[in-house]
């Protein structure tokens, strides 16, 4: 009898896993709605893709509904989604910030970025640009990036930068800039990327690396001169200006964010996931909308995106160390 038990054992075993994992996605199958947690405040380009998104994957998943959970530069909205039930009722947005930058700024994590959630898919890729001032750039005779480098060069210390404040990813950026052009200019933290970006306009800092989404609009108007995108190659959202990369090699910073849930979903639930959301992100509908919001759909799968975010916090790590950044 004892030996019947206990060869009935790893059969149960099975059959209440794959039960467990069979009935994972009737979060939504059952009319139970999706939280898509955007751990930022309303209204950004994390929130404006999120929000078409979760309207377009609803033949597929049912109703999804976004809910924007902001503070403590994401932390609050990405540890929600890490301690949510693994069973696909809760996903989240996870950015540069949240999953490659904080793990490395903050001195106290709530989250593990690493441990603790299931990628899903990439959504987008926004190209950043060091963007200069207008009458700054016509004043110390800068057009092109080899112009700027070169005035740095012969005046270290005399060319400022303005970012988000310390630790932003527009902060980080104009580090890995300076570095990798052999210059110093002074950085000028601001409690934003709005007030970093006035502070441009009125003249009172040189020179940004903000993404392409908020600059725009600045430098078709002509107030502000766009000397390079930071991504690999040239961004058709804005022709004619030149890769980083083709004045400092291998220089590539882009702004990126995705999808994720927490860890120990079950396989079969990311998989549905992806197809739905990777779908939409494929839809030329999509594709207009977010091409006037300067972002680049990415549908990935979710090891793609995985490996994404380990290569990026691993070369944030020494970016954070040297920039001197901290938040307790």
């Amino acid at each position: 009898m004892t030996m019947n038990r206990r060869s009935l054992l790893p059969v149960l075993s099975v059959a209440l896993l794959a039960s467990a994992i069979g009935a994972a996605p009737a979060a939504w199958a059952q009319g139970k709605p999706i939280r898509l947690i955007v751990p930022y405040a309303p209204g950004g380009p994390l929130d404006v893709t999120a929000r078409a998104l979760a309207e377009r994957v609803q033949p597929a998943l049912g109703n999804v509904v976004v809910e924007n959970k902001p503070g403590a530069g994401g932390n609050i909205g990405s540890d929600l989604v890490a301690k949510a039930a693994p069973d696909g009722s809760t996903i989240g947005i996870a950015a540069v910030a949240t999953h490659a930058i904080n793990p490395w700024l903050f001195s106290k994590m709530p989250y593990d970025a690493g441990k603790d959630f299931a990628p899903i898919t990439q959504m987008v890729r926004v190209p950043n640009v060091l963007v200069i001032n207008a009458d700054t750039a016509q004043r110390l005779g800068i057009r092109t990036l080899a112009d700027l480098i070169a005035y740095a060069r012969k005046n270290p210390g005399k060319l400022n930068y303005g970012s988000g404040g310390n630790g932003s990813a527009g902060h980080l950026a104009g580090e890995m800039f300076k570095q990798g052009a052999g210059i110093f200019a002074v950085h000028i933290p601001y409690n934003g990327a709005n007030p970093a970006q006035l502070a441009l306009l009125a003249g009172q800092v040189d020179y940004n690396i903000d993404n392409l989404a908020a600059a725009a609009a600045n430098i078709k108007a002509g107030k502000i001169k766009a000397l390079a995108v930071t991504s690999a190659r040239p961004s058709p959202l804005l022709p004619g200006v030149p890769a980083m990369a083709e004045t400092i090699k291998g220089f590539e910073v882009d702004t990126w964010w995705g999808l994720v849930a927490p860890a120990g979903t079950p396989r079969e639930v990311i998989d549905r996931l992806n197809a739905a959301f990777t779908d939409a992100l494929k839809a030329p509908e999509t594709q207009q909308r977010f091409a006037q919001l300067m972002a680049e759909p990415v549908p990935t799968t979710p090891e793609q995106f995985g490996q994404l975010m380990t290569r990026e916090r691993a070369r944030y790590q020494p970016v954070v160390k040297r920039s001197g950044a901290k938040v307790d």
